[in-house]
C-alpha cells in the first residue's frame, strides 16, 4: 500500500538505513506506491536522501533510459521538487540517434507553456572528469542546461530552443542538475546555478 511506503521511507531517512536498504524498500514497491512515496518528501528528507545516496551505486544514463529502450523512444520520469511552487512537473528523455554517450530531454508540466520546454543534455559526469573533476562528487549524470539537443530528438516533442531565449532564461539558463541514484527506478538530484549550489533538491520515478 501506498500508504506503507510513504511511513517506511520516512523512517528510513530518520535513522542510519542504508541507500542500497532504501532503494531495495522502493524496488519492492509497486509503481504507483513508490512514487507516492518519493512524492511525500519534505525538502529536508529530499536533503537527507541527496546526501545518502552519495554512498550507493553510481547513477548512469541507463538508469534514465533503459539499454532496452532504442533511440528516440520517450522515457517519462515523474518528479517533484522542494521548490515554493510549481512542485510537479515531468523529465521527458530520449537516447539520440547518433549513437553518442548523451540523454536528451526537456521539462514537461504546467509552466511550459508560458516559460519553455528547458532542453537539456545529459551525460555521465564521469565523461567529463577531466574538465570538471569535482562534478563526479555531486552524482554520476549532470543534466547540463547550458546544452541543447545538436540533433534529433523524438518526434512530437516541442521546438528546441537555446535557454537562453524568453522567460525560460529566468529558470533554466545557467543550471545544472546532478543526479544520484536511488533505485532502480527512482534518483534524487541537486540544482546548481554556475558551480553554486542552488540549496533546491528534487525526485525523479521512472514510469
Amino acid at each position: 500500500m501506498s500508504t506503507d511506503t510513504v511511513a517506511a521511507l520516512k523512517a528510513a531517512l530518520q535513522s542510519a538505513t542504508s541507500i542500497e536498504a532504501i532503494g531495495a524498500l522502493l524496488d519492492a514497491a509497486d509503481g504507483h506506491s513508490r512514487r507516492v512515496a518519493l512524492e511525500s518528501l519534505s525538502k529536508t528528507e529530499q536533503s537527507a536522501l541527496y546526501d545518502r545516496a552519495a554512498a550507493g551505486p553510481v547513477m548512469t544514463l541507463e538508469d534514465l533510459v533503459p539499454p532496452t529502450t532504442g533511440a528516440l523512444i520517450p522515457v517519462v520520469h515523474h518528479g517533484k521538487n522542494s521548490l515554493p511552487a510549481f512542485r510537479v512537473f515531468q523529465k521527458v528523455v530520449c537516447r539520440p540517434d547518433d549513437g553518442s554517450p548523451r540523454v536528451f530531454g526537456f521539462n514537461e508540466g504546467s509552466t511550459r507553456k508560458f516559460i519553455g520546454p528547458g532542453y537539456f543534455v545529459a551525460t555521465a559526469t564521469a565523461d567529463v572528469v577531466e574538465k570538471h573533476p569535482a562534478w563526479a562528487e555531486r552524482g554520476g549524470v549532470v543534466v547540463d542546461y547550458f546544452q541543447v539537443p545538436d540533433v534529433a530528438v523524438a518526434p512530437g516533442w516541442p521546438a528546441v530552443v537555446p535557454n537562453e531565449a524568453g522567460l525560460q532564461r529566468f529558470v533554466f539558463r545557467g543550471t545544472r542538475d546532478f543526479l544520484r541514484r536511488v533505485s532502480s527506478h527512482a534518483c534524487i538530484g541537486a540544482a546548481w546555478r554556475g558551480e553554486t549550489p542552488f540549496n533546491s533538491w528534487f525526485v525523479l520515478c521512472r514510469d
